[in-house]
């Protein structure tokens, strides 16, 4: 079986280096039905904080790299997905293996789909129902155009029951197997238990804050939904000032 793995941001790398591994293990365990699979990398995230290092450390070697780096979210989505069909054309894989709710995502999607190419979709039925979010439009796309949905929970799970995508196969009056859904867990829990063991807890987080201690808060507010909206961000910044009154 040929597969072809794409990937274009952060969170996609430590994933895929998840599922590579897991296929280089089937691989050498498999006397027979071995999986071949080629890494094709948009170049969503292409800096070495972003890029670079997470590609080494879990040693991950892309076949492809298209460099698409455009702040517009349909120019960047077009541009993939014009390099991604092209390089479908070229490889012909039995299916497409695409992660999370990016861009890279969306784009990988809708290329396999067009090609007639199933699609697996790895940590699929996440929903925050707020369609305003990127993350929520190019999840719940992928979703309805894969046909091997690999959910993380349960409740993934049910929210994808809730759309009518279940984990027995839908059959149309053909009865060919459109999509399916399985319960499979966490691949970024799995990358954690795979390298807890080789960092030690908190070195670095101890040694930039130095004599805190435990007294401290981590705040992430990179969402458009916060970053772009001034009065929004206005009101996290107060609250954090008002939260540091007692914690750094």
């Amino acid at each position: 079986m040929k597969i072809v793995s794409l990937i274009g941001a952060r969170p996609q790398f430590i994933k895929a280096g998840v599922i590579s591994r897991a296929i280089k293990h089937y691989n050498d365990s498999s006397f027979k039905n071995s999986i071949t699979e080629t890494i094709l990398h948009t170049g969503q995230h292409f800096d070495s904080n972003m890029s670079g290092s997470f590609l080494e450390e879990f040693n991950i070697r892309p076949a492809y790299n298209l460099g698409i780096q455009e702040s517009l979210h349909g120019k960047m989505t077009a541009r993939m997905l014009e390099g991604i069909e092209e390089i479908l054309l070229k490889e012909k894989p039995d299916a497409v293996v695409v992660y999370g709710d990016t861009n890279s995502t969306m784009a990988g999607a809708l290329a396999a789909v067009k090609l007639h190419i199933p699609i697996a979709h790895v940590e699929a039925g996440l929903r925050s129902f707020n369609m305003k979010m990127p993350e929520e439009v190019n999840r719940t796309v992928t979703d309805r155009l894969s046909r091997w949905l690999f959910c993380p929970t349960e409740t993934a799970v049910k929210n994808l029951e809730g759309e009518g995508i279940g984990r027995k196969y839908n059959e149309r009056e053909w009865g060919k197997p459109v999509q399916q859904a399985f319960l499979v867990g966490d691949v970024m829990l799995d990358a954690f238990i795979r390298f807890r063991e080789s960092v030690k807890p908190g070195q670095r987080i101890n040694k930039l804050l130095g004599n805190m201690g435990e007294k401290y808060y981590l705040a992430t507010i990179h969402r458009s939904e916060n970053t772009d909206d001034h009065k929004r961000l206005c009101s996290i910044i107060d609250a954090l000032e008002i939260i540091s009154i007692n914690t750094p």
